[in-house]
């Protein structure tokens, strides 16, 4: 059980059998009585976000959360499937769960799936994946602008800017977190 001086940005607990993480926190202490603790919530399965202030005395339950390494194995037309790498389990996940990780997910990456009670609620992917550029206009002669760049398509079919230098074929290594352009990658 976690106490309620021990909320704080990032904390995960459950709130009516759902997990929820707290993405904004406020302390505040009046002259007289308890003390309160503003918080900006979201719910870990739906996505809804809201408010709720509690009191110094409020209790709440950690949640039921596990982390596992899993293998992304295939798409279909509503469903997204990771493999558990140490017993071979399979999980799916929908394309709402995975959000914007889909245009980043390339066949036998490694993900963390993050589980509650069992069940696959979220992924987060690792931060570096190397990926081949299939479409990229041609560099002209001339174009050295400081700081220029140029659309490129990945494999994903995901569009990302590039440096003039990179063409077609190319592998390029992009940050999950920021899904910007690292550097060019030799394989």
């Amino acid at each position: 059980m976690y106490l309620a001086s021990d909320l704080r940005k990032g904390l995960k607990f459950e709130i009516d059998g759902a997990p929820h993480i707290i993405i904004g926190f406020e302390f505040k202490k009046p002259g007289k009585g308890q003390s309160l603790y503003k918080c900006k919530l979201k719910n870990m399965i739906t996505g809804a976000k809201f408010e709720r202030t509690y009191r110094s005395g409020d209790k709440f339950k950690r949640a039921d959360l596990e982390e596992q390494e899993m293998e992304y194995l295939y798409a279909d037309k509503a469903s997204y499937c990771f493999m558990n790498t140490s017993n071979y389990e399979q999980y799916f996940l929908s394309k709402e769960q995975l959000g914007d990780s889909m245009d980043l997910l390339k066949d036998n990456t490694i993900c963390t799936i993050l589980l509650f009670n069992g069940q696959p609620i979220d992924v987060t992917l690792p931060n570096f994946i190397n990926f081949k550029v299939i479409k990229s206009d041609p560099w002209a002669k001339g174009d050295t602008a400081t700081g220029s760049t140029k659309p490129a398509i990945l494999e994903t079919g995901f569009e990302v800017q590039v440096p003039p230098f990179i063409e077609e074929g190319q592998m390029v290594k992009i940050d999950t977190r920021t899904r910007e352009y690292v550097e060019r990658v030799n394989e």
